[in-house]
């Protein structure tokens, strides 16, 4: 008996064997195999001025936004005031000027807490958004803008943005708007280096 060919043959098996274990191993039922990441959440997006979909959020914009989310969804006002010292100088927040602005939003709230502004800021936050190139920065001068409905054409809304703007408004305050053609609610715009720059009701 040839030994050498016998032992070749051993080998050869083996090898199989373990290839085989290894391929069955890595089988997309396995459930052993490295699972692709999953996708980051997605912002929905509104329309620019020429009807095109704004870029995606810059990181610090996205942080800012998420550390406002954090903040309106708290149910205490007082929570923004970490936000407003990230800013410098703070927010434009309407004709009153001011050095305090939870003060003017506990002021100006249905409530007296507060609480109707944080419903406010999460709800267009929540909501599509547009860019606009407003900024002093030549090279990054986008200023975000939320909600995007507020820089579209009214009359010309699509189903998507039409369903925003009944969330955001009574139907009665929607039809004035589009009749006006003029957005005349909240807005809210962030810097693409993350400022927020201003927070107000439109006249």
């Amino acid at each position: 008996m040839n030994w050498s060919r016998v032992r070749d043959a051993i080998c050869y098996v083996l090898f199989v064997v373990s290839l085989t274990s290894v391929v069955q191993w890595l089988a997309p039922d396995s459930g052993l195999m490295a699972q692709p990441a999953a996708e980051e959440p997605t912002v929905n997006l509104g329309c620019t001025r020429d009807g095109q979909a704004p870029p995606p959020l810059p990181t610090l914009v996205q942080e800012m936004r998420e550390a406002i989310l954090a903040a309106s969804r708290s149910g205490d006002i007082e929570d923004l005031r970490t936000v407003l010292d990230w800013n410098e100088p703070k927010p434009h927040i309407g004709k009153e000027a001011t050095e305090d602005p939870i003060a003017y939003w506990k002021k100006i709230s249905a409530d007296g807490a507060g609480r109707e502004i944080l419903a406010v800021l999460a709800e267009i936050l929540e909501c599509g958004y547009t860019a606009l190139p407003l900024g002093s920065d030549i090279e990054n001068n986008l200023v975000f803008i939320w909600p995007g409905i507020a820089e579209a054409d009214l009359s010309k809304l699509t189903p998507q943005q039409e369903v925003w703007l009944y969330r955001l408004v009574s139907p009665a305050e929607a039809k004035d708007m589009i009749e006006a053609k003029r957005w005349k609610w909240w807005r809210l715009a962030i810097g693409a280096d993350g400022t927020w720059h201003t927070f107000h009701k439109a006249e």
